[in-house]
């Protein structure tokens, strides 16, 4: 019998068939539950920088606490345009090509809005981050992944090409890459570049982690020839700065694409957070040794990264940026008699106390990435440890041959050991 009240048609809108919660924050929420190292959702778990902090502070002190202009605080953009200037890119105008929004998933999500249509395609390279196939959905729009492969993480450019068919819009390309922490080539940036001047597409590019490069280095899609006025640049201080609750991010885009971004951003949030803006001129100026600072911080702790998927017999790339490894739990799920590594992670949430993202929440290809999981290493050294000694535990219970570190930071395997006979 139907509830006195209860709504009669369906409750939710058909556009959310196929949404699922967020895996991610579902990985966090069970690693508070279980009290587990939380190696599954990227965010530091080390302070932000002081100035930073310290800058939002007095900020709120005076009052800077009502709507900003809805694209951003006029200063802030002014410093976003100044430092990609410092970084080989001249002439971003702040007032007609910069558009600030509350993170880079908001304002990817704004872009996609403003820019595709229903019934339109979206290509993305696989692995990729869980919230991009959402977007697209909202949008009424298709995401058609194209794979990227192990273990170097390349795609194929005459594959990246038969995907396209006339209904094909934009490309989104995360550089670097989450989670596989590939920075991609001039070669490969030029490739895409091809393809989009070609076939007439939008390049969504996701550079949140442009500062944190161990191996190659990261160029903007957008100097390309040609592609200036068909790419939106999209990140923010989250990563950068340590601060991913603040909500900031940024688009950088030629004026007619920004409009429509506008557009969508205002009747979504109207304005990202007004005294994080603020701080936001103070973090942006920091200077190029805050960054080389940073990303040797980010080396060390992948480095002990690797050492903990080597100590619990993981194989995986070394990542060349970002702070994620992807690594192979094959032999694991084998021990544990599962067919998912989802069952493995939850087994090591729960009897490890450990939590990582199983690999088949960062595909679209159904039961690709089963035997994969993702871990985020903006830790403190203590937090690596600890969860390394837990995930080593994990392996000895388990039987699995663990690895031996090699100098380079990758793994070889060491035949005949088991986590047990260390």
């Amino acid at each position: 019998m139907r509830r006195p009240g209860a709504v009669r048609r369906r409750a939710a809108a058909r556009r959310l068939d196929g949404f699922g919660e967020s895996v991610i924050r579902e990985m966090t929420r069970l690693a508070a539950r279980y009290d587990a190292v939380n190696l599954s959702q990227g965010f530091p778990d080390f302070p932000a920088p002081d100035e930073v902090k310290e800058a939002a502070v007095a900020a709120i002190r005076n009052d800077v606490n009502q709507y900003a202009v809805t694209w951003g605080m006029p200063e802030f953009r002014r410093a976003i345009a100044d430092q990609y200037a410092a970084r080989g890119w001249p002439g971003i105008d702040a007032d007609a090509e910069v558009t600030v929004a509350c993170g880079a998933t908001e304002t990817i999500t704004a872009a996609i809005l403003a820019l595709i249509d229903d019934g339109d395609e979206i290509l993305v390279f696989e692995p990729l981050h869980e919230s991009y196939a959402p977007a697209a959905m909202l949008a009424g729009a298709h995401v058609v992944p194209v794979p990227l492969r192990a273990p170097e993480w390349t795609f194929d450019p005459d594959d990246l090409a038969r995907r396209i068919t006339p209904r094909t819009r934009a490309i989104i390309v995360t550089n670097p890459h989450n989670p596989t922490g590939r920075v991609f080539t001039a070669g490969e940036l030029e490739t895409i570049a091809r393809v989009c001047r070609e076939r007439d597409l939008i390049a969504l590019t996701d550079e949140i982690y442009e500062h944190i490069v161990y191996q190659g280095q990261h160029r903007f899609l957008a100097r390309l020839p040609g592609m200036s006025d068909r790419t939106v640049t999209v990140s923010a201080m989250s990563k950068s700065y340590a601060v991913t609750g603040w909500r900031v991010g940024w688009a950088i885009a030629s004026p007619p694409l920004t409009d429509a971004i506008r557009k969508v951003h205002d009747f979504m949030t109207i304005a990202a957070p007004a005294p994080f803006q603020a701080a936001g001129v103070t973090a942006l100026r920091l200077g190029a040794d805050y960054y080389d600072r940073t990303r040797e911080d980010y080396r060390s702790r992948r480095d002990a990264a690797l050492a903990i998927f080597a100590s619990a017999g993981i194989d995986t790339t070394p990542p060349q940026g970002a702070y994620y490894l992807l690594g192979d739990v094959s032999p694991h799920m084998r021990a544990l008699g599962v067919q998912d590594s989802t069952e493995l992670v939850g087994w090591l949430i729960r009897e490890a106390r450990v939590a990582l993202v199983p690999g088949a929440a960062l595909y679209l290809t159904p039961g690709a990435g089963r035997s994969l999981v993702r871990l985020a290493f903006p830790k403190r050294p203590e937090t690596l440890r600890m969860a390394g000694e837990r995930l080593a535990s994990a392996a000895v219970a388990l039987g699995v041959p663990v690895f031996a570190q090699r100098q380079d930071g990758a793994a070889d395997s060491t035949a005949g050991h088991t986590a047990a006979d260390r």
